[in-house]
């Protein structure tokens, strides 16, 4: 899947022939070839001409736009997936009380069991770092999600699994970034900083796959509805979260990929990575999505990016035909 991340801020996208050519102060930054894009994400303050914009919806293209922080503002889509069937289907599970529930607690105890794997394999090569109490608290929380609660319960427990995951989260970093707990809007802090860019850009591709197979993304079974929420996307991306943006962002810290240098202050929009730090980390995000894990069930090799269009297609099957659901385990 190749994407287009557009985020020079003051930039113009403009269309030569077959080319998006990208321009600032009348110099050519840099020039991408439609012909096998599959996306754009266009990051704050940049302009695409009408041309570019009729050029993307031609050729099947979703653009995506997000703040410089990483919010999600919206897309444009190419057209509407003509899978009726599948939103019908859609439809009628969410009023299905037991389906409900049933694939709203897989989906809670994959996120659960993924952030206990996390702090595992963390443990395993610091066994100087003492887990046991937040590890206790998370596998008790596991047992009262596998009676199938109520989703208000369900959320519940989520949430406190999701405290006590970010307490052993904050002993895994080995820096002087500042993180006390897990803030969103606006994140206080350059670890949430890192946490909400990665789960924003996340939860943008998962949202892009799930258009392209013909769900309605505003219908969750987890999430419910909310008015302008993608509630399926939110859905979906929590198998992902601790193995993917959680693991990348204790890498780039771990690692001092990224430090405190690479932030800066806003007075309403929180700490903000800069140019550089968006730089670095969109390609370790990149780097993170060819790495290799292997599907539910089969086993089989493939890479993050596949994992989660191939089980995008399983809950369309699990909708369509009440096909059992297996989650992502990361291990």
């Amino acid at each position: 899947m190749k994407i287009l991340y557009l985020t020079e801020q003051g930039c113009t996208v403009k269309k030569t022939s077959r080319r998006l050519v990208i321009v600032k102060d009348g110099k050519i930054l840099n020039e991408v070839s439609i012909i096998g894009l599959d996306s754009v994400i266009v990051f704050g303050n940049i302009q695409l001409t009408t041309q570019v914009i009729a050029s993307l919806l031609e050729a099947g293209i979703m653009v995506s736009f997000l703040s410089s922080g990483g919010k999600f503002r919206g897309i444009l889509l190419p057209g509407n997936h003509k899978n009726v069937f599948l939103r019908i289907s859609q439809y009628e599970r969410y009023l299905d009380d037991e389906f409900q529930r049933t694939l709203a607690s897989q989906i809670v105890l994959a996120k659960i069991g993924n952030g206990e794997n996390l702090i595992m394999r963390h443990s395993k090569n610091h066994p100087e770092i003492d887990f046991s109490q937040e590890l206790t608290s998370i596998r008790r929380i596991k047992e009262k999600v596998k009676v199938k609660p109520p989703i208000p319960v369900l959320l519940g427990l989520e949430g406190s699994a999701t405290s006590a995951y970010f307490r052993a989260f904050r002993k895994m970093l080995h820096s002087k970034l500042e993180f006390t707990c897990r803030t969103k809007r606006p994140p206080k802090d350059p670890v949430n900083t890192l946490l909400s860019f990665g789960y924003s850009i996340l939860i943008n591709e998962i949202l892009s796959m799930l258009f392209a197979v013909g769900f309605d993304p505003y219908i969750g079974y987890l999430h419910g509805i909310d008015y302008g929420r993608p509630a399926l996307a939110l859905d979906v991306v929590e198998e992902y979260r601790h193995p993917i943006i959680d693991r990348l962002v204790l890498n780039l810290i771990n690692r001092k990929v990224i430090t405190e240098n690479d932030f800066s202050e806003d007075e309403e929009k929180g700490i903000i990575l800069c140019k550089e730090g968006i730089k670095k980390y969109i390609e370790n995000y990149e780097l993170m999505f060819r790495e290799k894990c292997s599907l539910p069930k089969s086993g089989d090799s493939v890479t993050f990016r596949d994992l989660i269009r191939q089980q995008v297609y399983k809950l369309s099957r699990t909708i369509m035909t009440r096909q059992e659901y297996t989650p992502f385990m990361f291990s």
